[in-house]
């Protein structure tokens, strides 16, 4: 059996943008939720079909590759722990998608993690995101960071009670006589709505699941390499899930700042090198910013406007480990705007000279040689 196209699960158009995909996804995700159809087989596949075309969709790369290649672009599924098609549970898809359903489902925590399909609910806590600004220096040699956050978390003093509807289940049930026979038929409790708890005790500045906001510091590791947009997640330090429940996760969203002089391009910096017409001619030594100070480089007797220098090595580390990039130093032989009679006399006399005269022989590159050897 073909696998359904992804857009036409979502119902959105080839074209659609992230905001459009990511409101189909909720309209579709809070329909076929569980806890709006239990025991509903054709919902659950459902739900888990729309999580599967929403995970590749929402993700930018994943969906260049789709749309190249279709689903054999993405290994015909959506990725993630086994893809949603078959091998991910509800659990699965609550802790990665939680916070799509915002309010809907939890009264704006992430979601559930048991989803009142034969046992308790369990709350999982929103997640957080932040932004953390790195220069180059920091992203060439990793640096450790400290964030002050505002995550929700149990009030001092809140208690919890056993739910006297459900006793402690989370759910109720109900037994209806038929012409089979009776008919034993389970859902949520009302009155805990599935927790099977309910709140003893509450501080007065408390929510009505016993939580408050706090503001902590969390210290956190960003290892070197790391790109602009990039995601660092750290588990369970998002909001607190009320009444025992899974805390979620902080988001760390990463914000190059750009250099003054360097200019990055993957993981290797370039840098602009102005020199004048007589260092082009006999040569000098000048000094070349770096990451973590600078380098001193030989300019050969000659230069050409337009020459890369190569620096080996001096460029950002790779994130998956797999070696360092390079500085690449672009050299442009300055022309001065305005000279003295003298100087004007200088030139005039160069002028007649053949040696001055452009003779470019077979060693020297073309702009199109040099961009292939840039990238080589």
């Amino acid at each position: 059996m073909a696998k359904k196209d992804f857009y036409d699960i979502l119902g959105v158009d080839r074209k659609a943008s992230a905001e459009e995909i990511k409101k189909a996804y909720r309209k579709m995700a809070i329909k076929y939720h569980p806890d709006k159809n239990p025991d509903d087989q054709e919902a659950e596949a459902k739900f888990k079909e729309a999580a599967e075309a929403y995970e590749v969709l929402s993700n930018p790369e994943k969906r260049q590759r789709y749309d190249q290649f279709g689903h054999a672009g993405v290994g015909g599924a959506a990725g993630g722990r086994g893809g949603f098609g078959g091998g991910m549970n509800m659990e699965d898809i609550f802790e990665q998608f939680g916070d799509i359903f915002g309010g809907a489902f939890g009264g704006g925590f992430g979601g559930f993690g048991g989803g009142g399909r034969g046992g308790k609910r369990v709350f999982k806590g929103s997640n957080l995101r932040v932004r953390v600004k790195l220069n180059l220096e920091e992203i060439a040699n990793g640096v450790e960071k400290k964030l002050r956050i505002k995550r929700q978390v149990p009030a001092d003093g809140v208690s919890f009670k056993t739910c006297p509807t459900c006793n402690g289940s989370g759910q109720t049930f109900r037994v209806t006589n038929t012409i089979l026979g009776q008919m034993r038929t389970s859902s949520s409790c009302p009155t805990c709505n599935g927790l099977g708890q309910t709140i003893d005790k509450k501080p007065s500045d408390a929510d009505e699941y016993g939580m408050v906001r706090k503001e902590e510091t969390v210290s956190i590791k960003i290892p070197a390499g790391v790109v602009d947009g990039m995601q660092l997640k750290m588990s369970g330090k998002g909001n607190a899930g009320p009444m025992g429940g899974v805390n979620g996760d902080l988001i760390v969203v990463i914000e190059e700042q750009e250099h003054e002089e360097l200019k990055r391009d993957g993981n290797n910096l370039h840098y602009d090198l102005y020199i004048s017409f007589p260092d082009a001619v006999l040569g000098s030594k000048v000094d070349i910013p770096t990451v973590n100070g600078k380098a001193r480089i030989k300019v050969d007797p000659g230069t050409q406007s337009g020459r890369i220098l190569r620096l080996r090595n001096k460029g950002l580390p790779s994130i998956e480990g797999y070696g360092t990039g390079d500085i690449l130093v672009h050299v442009n032989v300055w022309t001065p705007k305005n000279i003295s009679n003298d100087q004007k006399k200088i030139f005039e006399e160069m002028q007649k000279d053949p040696n001055f005269q452009p003779q470019p022989g077979r060693g020297e590159k073309s702009f199109f040689d040099k961009v292939k050897e840039m990238f080589s």
